[in-house]
């Protein structure tokens, strides 16, 4: 009984997955690539924004940012 369930609970997952790829259209790739549709337009300055903030909570948080309680290297 539970090995349905599992099976027709994965089915549905991997259905839900396939129905979301979709090949873009060559006419909206230039709006996908535009600098406002990325997920960190300004790299440089998350990546500022990250070592103040993590050195203030004296932790890190996985992000590649190596910060002390002081705010030191």
């Amino acid at each position: 009984m539970l090995d349905n369930v599992f099976r027709t609970v994965s089915l549905l997952v991997l259905l839900c997955g396939l129905a979301a790829c979709e090949a873009v259209p060559a006419y909206q790739r230039g709006d996908l690539a535009r600098t406002e549709m990325a997920f960190d337009p300004d790299p440089l300055e998350s990546r500022l924004n990250q070592h103040i903030y993590f050195s203030k909570e004296a932790s890190t948080g996985g992000n590649g940012v190596a910060a002390g309680g002081c705010g030191c290297n």
